[in-house]
């Protein structure tokens, strides 16, 4: 299994107009079939001092292994997402992890 989970900062955290367009963006990478799974959300309000809630969107996808994470990377839904919605963040943290 392969796990790539990725954190977005938004240049504008206040804007919802700019927080719903990163939000939509991302759901279109939920038909990218070479995920087993994917999940968007938001900070959980949870705080601990170990809990970093600082980002405004995830995205967790699960593969089954590093050759469907690269196939993702080229997808043309993918890029598509990068090319539209990389106007609307500051920052993106990624975080792969295998089994």
């Amino acid at each position: 299994m392969f796990v790539h989970t990725v954190f977005f900062w938004l240049n504008h955290p206040d804007n919802s107009e700019d927080r719903q367009a990163l939000r939509d963006g991302l759901e279109t990478l939920k038909s990218i079939d070479v995920a087993s799974a994917t999940y968007v959300g938001a900070p959980a309000d949870t705080r601990r001092p170990v809990i970093d809630h600082t980002y405004d969107w995830s995205l967790t996808l699960i593969f089954t292994d590093k050759a469907a994470h690269d196939v993702y990377q080229e997808h043309p839904t993918h890029l598509k997402f990068v090319e539209n919605c990389a106007r609307y963040w500051q920052r993106v943290q990624v975080y792969d992890a295998v089994e």
